[in-house]
């Protein structure tokens, strides 16, 4: 026993998420089911995103556990920047770029090297890192431990982003004028993308929509799918039953062993109680709203949230806002105080009266429990990875308004191929979000979706099972992987 209360001989996991929401909560739940399985865990955040849990989930929420520790890199950030507004997500150019330049990799390897002190911890014995993280595998190579690659994504967003060389070679990326965002241009269906039949370029991930040959999320986007093939594996959020043409695709590239695992909260669901007892949120959760759901009938209910980092114009928001209210059915909109560009977000007075008895409207909350609530029947979403398998879990079908990243791809997965999911076009009209909020809540469509989201959902109940799909690859990159010396 180590004089930190410590086990000396545990296997140690690094485990170092994107500075993001819905990387962190993804990355958080993998570091659980890791020390479930008996690994010394350290959680490496930005100082910044540490101070914003300890503002959301209260001041000693990040005691840990003698064996499941929080540390801090700095952020590489300018002071002065927007990153002073400690409720706002910071800007992801700037993340990028910080990334980008690797100036984390000299106070990540000073944090390896404290953490194999003396009497410190266990030494390191193995790394799991966000793949939009590559400098981490950098620093792991150096001290020589295994390295795990994990991408909080869907496999058809990882095929996606390793699109991008051959977008670049074929002349495609990046856009040659502003117009390609209307003309048709990104129409153009591709025959050649492994595993994803009819795509058209407008699904693949969105960040190669760019004019500019050196714009950094499109480079950080490319490089990172492609960097993953350096570390000892890779670990998809994802099960086998869901996206079987792709992984298929995937394991005739030569790429290190991917494994599997997701979802991710169905194995946490299987534990006994989280020993750590702390929530996901960088942002204070209102749990108000599951008091409010209790006096709403079964499946009458629509939640829309756009998450952690979507924003609209003010016209969007209020298209959104009379679609709801005309079309006659209760809500739950989570609208965040950055969701509206450049200003706060205002609804009219007159759609507030005219929903104030069948909409609630707050600015966070615990999203796993409200699509798992029996009174909510469908998800209005940005379509965000951790949103769509959650609402999947939950048997939810969805609308989906994708606004960046890997949300065209997962919102085309959802409509094309798992048939849970009808899109909202990019423009938003109060009269198309009232006819798919009536389609999904109460139409013939609405109704298959529905079925179609509760096949989804055992299949996935199946997976996490404890000899399902998700359960033996979780083992094994454990045994082949994580436990291994190199």
């Amino acid at each position: 026993m180590g004089s930190n209360g410590f086990v000396a001989d545990k296997p140690h996991a690094v485990c170092v998420p994107a500075p993001a929401q819905s990387h962190i909560k993804a990355m958080l739940k993998l570091a659980k089911l890791l020390h479930h399985k008996g690994f010394h865990i350290t959680f490496v955040n930005t100082e910044f995103n540490h101070k914003r849990f300890l503002k959301s989930l209260g001041p000693n929420s990040l005691d840990g556990l003698p064996d499941f520790k929080f540390e801090t890199i700095p952020d590489g950030i300018p002071a002065g920047s927007n990153s002073d507004d400690e409720n706002a997500t910071q800007n992801i150019h700037m993340i990028c770029e910080v990334i980008m330049k690797e100036l984390l990799l000299a106070p990540f390897r000073e944090l390896l090297s404290k953490l194999n002190g003396k009497d410190v911890a266990p030494p390191v014995t193995c790394v799991v890192y966000d793949s939009m993280m590559p400098f981490v595998n950098t620093a792991a190579e150096e001290v020589g431990v295994p390295r795990a690659a994990f991408i909080p994504a869907a496999a058809c967003c990882f095929m996606g982003c390793r699109q991008y060389p051959t977008l670049v070679e074929k002349g495609l990326a990046p856009l040659k004028d502003e117009t390609c965002l209307t003309n048709g241009f990104l129409d153009k269906v591709l025959d050649w993308v492994p595993g994803m039949k009819n795509i058209r370029l407008r699904d693949l991930p969105a960040n190669f929509r760019t004019t500019d040959p050196d714009d950094i999320v499109f480079i950080i986007t490319m490089e990172s799918a492609l960097r993953a093939d350096k570390a000892t594996a890779i670990i998809l959020h994802t099960f086998d039953a869901l996206e079987p043409q792709i992984l298929e695709a995937l394991s005739m590239l030569k790429l290190p062993p991917v494994y599997t695992i997701g979802p991710q909260q169905l194995h946490l669901n299987q534990l006994p109680e989280d020993p750590l007892n702390m929530g996901y949120s960088l942002w204070k959760e209102d749990t108000e709203c599951l008091k409010w759901l209790e006096s709403k009938k079964q499946n009458s209910v629509i939640y829309v949230s756009f998450g952690s980092i979507a924003v609209m114009s003010p016209q969007h928001l209020v298209e959104f806002g009379w679609g709801l209210a005309n079309s006659n059915v209760p809500f739950v909109w989570i609208i965040r105080p950055d969701l509206v560009v450049g200003e706060s977000a205002i609804l009219p007075p007159e759609f507030v009266a005219e929903t104030k008895e069948r909409g609630l409207i707050t600015s966070w909350c615990p999203q796993e429990q409200v699509l798992n609530h029996p009174s909510v029947g469908g998800f209005l979403t940005h379509s965000g990875w951790n949103s769509t398998i959650e609402s999947l879990c939950a048997g939810v079908p969805m609308l989906c308004w994708p606004y960046f990243a890997d949300q065209q791809t997962n919102c085309w997965s959802a409509c094309n191929e798992w048939g849970i999911g009808m899109e909202i076009s990019t423009d938003v009209k109060r009269d198309e979000v009232e006819k798919l909020v009536r389609e999904l809540m109460q139409g013939e469509k609405g109704k298959k979706m529905k079925n179609k989201a509760l096949e989804w959902k055992k299949l996935a109940e199946e997976a996490t099972a404890p000899h399902g799909s998700s359960s033996k690859n979780l083992e094994n990159l454990v045994n082949q992987v994580l436990l291994q010396e190199t």
